[in-house]
């Protein structure tokens, strides 16, 4: 029965047509919920991650599994705009921080998030993390000389690799809601000697300008990208992991080596 209900259970989060006069994120759930593949694969995600967390447990292994098929195999059309759906007042941003990238995904069993070498280390060990990981440092590094951060057609390189995030290791997601800014659920407090590193890989999501660009060029581009949904026939999971012919120096690298080349310099 929770799979029957769970389409309805995410619309209620999201909140009702007459909640607001234009909410991006209700049009996004409803479009995903008239496509039949978006919407079997919400379903298992949302059974996964909210179903039976609300009623006290959190299999965190299969939320995670069933969020990555949702981004690797739905339309990315329309995953994106789920993920990436503007809003204009807090209750809007409450809802899509919660339902988009559920907390039974990220959060850890205290209410204090732990540092972020924890999540950089899984991430280390991971053959599902570590290649996302590398694809989105590569993907989404800054241009010093571009004025919203990303280069020419990097933006939407940038978003698939970031939505290639959801469910690992590293999972990231709004820190609040009142702001489009994302990040993993950790902090530095705690990092000791390696204070300079956790910050590092924390400021490839909160001091990212192209990152923060391609999020806002994503808005913008809104209408067009609703209504042209990509060919039934491309491979997204494929998407998620591609990186261009300049990359080819991350294969076999260690992400601990890349982060002051891929972190710290673009961010300055």
């Amino acid at each position: 029965m929770g799979l029957c209900l769970a389409p309805a259970m995410l619309l209620l989060l999201l909140g009702s047509p007459s909640s607001a006069a234009r909410n991006r994120c209700l049009d996004a759930a409803e479009a995903c919920t008239a496509d039949a593949r978006c919407q079997r694969l919400r379903t298992e995600y949302v059974a996964q991650c909210l179903g039976r967390a609300a009623s006290g447990g959190c299999p965190r292994a299969r939320c995670r599994r069933a969020l990555r098929r949702f981004f690797a195999r739905g339309p990315p059309a329309l995953t994106h705009a789920l993920l990436f759906c503007p809003c204009v007042n807090a209750a809007c941003a409450e809802r899509r921080r919660q339902t988009f990238v559920p907390a039974c995904a990220f959060a850890g069993p205290g209410p204090a998030p732990p540092s972020c070498l924890a999540p950089l280390d899984a991430c280390e060990h991971s053959r599902i993390c570590r290649p996302r990981l590398l694809a989105f440092q590569a993907s989404c590094t800054p241009a010093p000389s571009a004025p919203d951060g990303c280069l020419q057609d990097q933006a939407p390189r940038c978003l698939r690799a970031y939505a290639g995030l959801v469910g690992t290791a590293v999972t990231p997601n709004y820190v609040d809601n009142a702001s489009a800014r994302v990040a993993p659920w950790c902090d530095c407090g705690a990092s000791g000697n390696r204070r300079e590193e956790c910050e590092a890989f924390r400021g490839l999501f909160t001091r990212n300008r192209c990152l923060d660009g391609a999020i806002q060029a994503f808005d913008a581009g809104w209408p067009p990208i609703l209504q042209d949904r990509p060919d039934v026939h491309q491979d997204p999971e494929h998407s998620l992991l591609q990186v261009s012919s300049a990359d080819g120096l991350l294969v076999g690298s260690s992400l601990l080596s890349m982060l002051p080349v891929l972190a710290l310099q673009p961010l300055l």
